[in-house]
């Protein structure tokens, strides 16, 4: 089987270790090394503050493990998700999924909120198959076999999958899995990313995950929703009364991620390509807005279909846009987090959902609402992170600087690339 980490590009990494005796071994935990983090989503590595120098533990989290069935023809997947401690026991201050799971304890300490969230994901298949037929049957159809394999083992992996479906670009196809609690909806999506990977090569397939297929390309997004229990475990996003129908602090939440948006995007937009699918009229996210109902708002009130107020307050929740899977999910709702909980300790209001094409606006107008365009360049987006005194105090210190070392350096990697060939790089990576 193979112990895991997750990294800054989304993408697992780890060590093979017998299955007999696994559970002992957890306990001990494996070696890794410090600059292992800096390996970007091309294999190359990034400037590291750690050189050759240092070592850390990955420490098996034993609740994660997965042993799924592919059929006879291919080896099972077995894996285990890991965090990273120093040699002491402690934390390593860069272990992102640590990160991730101390941003949901302050939230529920400070606030009393339990966050539910679920990630879903498009993807596309990289043969020509099934081009064109966008949510119909005979697209669908035509990936029946992959889907049934998919969904099955997803289910082996403990995840309630909800919906697959043929998607509108060619060859793009959707999943949806109910949302979890906590740290487990970010492990879902790390997990179901590489079961889709899995399960096409099973099939002697490709799938990619890449933010855009081409420059004038569909985008594959990964839409994060958000939603909130109260330590009663009562829903406590809904209230009716309340402007935008949010509670104060689902809306004190939603406002915080939207005023520091352009300070953490890079975190949850974080390839060269993810600012070609962030403009507008891409069914994306161009600005820091909330819209009702609208699928090109940063943040969208999602509808709803319960007839009770009892069935609203449960079913209600908001979606995060931007995301795509260049984004480590645990690091996304990292940021999502600490920018929420940043809304609630100000006591920010929810801002005015917009129900317009905010393109046709002037700066000047939008500046009067208080909306912003999202950076339009990864380099862009990291200057803003890279000077944000503020988000850098929601991580522990030197995260943020390791985090955009490593992104710089998948910039430099690309450079003397022509288009065609920053896309097709992205493709394979992902």
């Amino acid at each position: 089987m193979m112990a895991c980490v997750a990294d800054f590009s989304g993408r697992l990494r780890g060590k093979g270790i017998p299955v007999a005796g696994r559970h002992e071994r957890f306990g001990k935990g494996l070696g890794w090394t410090p600059t292992n983090i800096q390996i970007t989503c091309f294999d190359t590595i990034s400037d590291s503050p750690f050189g050759s120098f240092g070592d850390v533990v990955m420490k098996p989290d034993a609740e994660t493990e997965i042993d799924v069935d592919l059929g006879d023809a291919v080896p099972r997947e077995h894996l285990v998700l890991s965090d990273i401690h120093q040699g002491d026991g402690t934390v390593w201050p860069f272990c992102i999924r640590s990160a991730c799971k101390a941003a949901l304890a302050d939230l529920e300490a400070e606030a009393g909120l339990t966050l539910f969230s679920t990630f879903e994901h498009e993807f596309m298949f990289k043969s020509e198959a099934d081009a064109g037929f966008a949510y119909s049957l005979r697209g669908f159809r035509k990936r029946k076999a992959f889907g049934e394999l998919f969904v099955d083992a997803l289910v082996q992996a403990g995840m309630k999958p909800d919906t697959f479906l043929r998607e509108y670009g060619d060859r793009q196809f959707e999943i949806t899995v109910d949302p979890e609690a906590g740290i487990r909806s970010a492990d879902q999506a790390v997990l179901l990313r590489e079961l889709a990977h899995a399960c096409a090569d099973a099939m002697g397939e490709e799938v990619t995950f890449t933010p855009l297929s081409a420059p004038d390309g569909i985008g594959n997004g990964v839409h994060i929703h958000l939603s909130f229990r109260d330590r009663e475990g009562r829903p406590a996003t809904y209230d009716p009364a309340m402007p935008a129908n949010m509670t104060a602090k689902a809306g004190a939440f939603v406002a915080g991620i939207l005023k520091y948006l352009n300070e953490f995007v890079a975190i949850a937009a974080p390839s060269a390509i993810s600012y070609r699918r962030l403009t507008p009229h891409r069914w994306s996210a161009a600005y820091n807005n909330l819209g009702d109902r609208d699928r090109e708002a940063a943040v969208r009130i999602c509808s709803l279909s319960a007839q009770t107020e009892e069935g609203k307050a449960k079913q209600f929740n908001v979606e995060f846009r931007p995301t795509d899977a260049a984004a480590s999910p645990y690091f996304a709702i990292a940021a999502l987090v600490r920018a929420g909980l940043q809304g609630i300790r100000e006591g920010l209001s929810v801002p005015e959902p917009t129900r317009e094409d905010l393109s046709l606006l002037s700066a000047e107008a939008l500046a009067g609402r208080g909306i912003a365009r999202l950076p339009e360049s990864l380099g862009e987006a990291l200057d803003n992170l890279a000077a944000s005194e503020t988000v850098r105090g929601w991580f522990p210190p030197g995260l943020i600087d390791v985090y955009v070392a490593h992104k710089r350096g998948e910039l430099a990697s690309l450079e003397g690339k022509t288009e065609d060939e920053i896309f097709a790089a992205y493709a394979r990576a992902y």
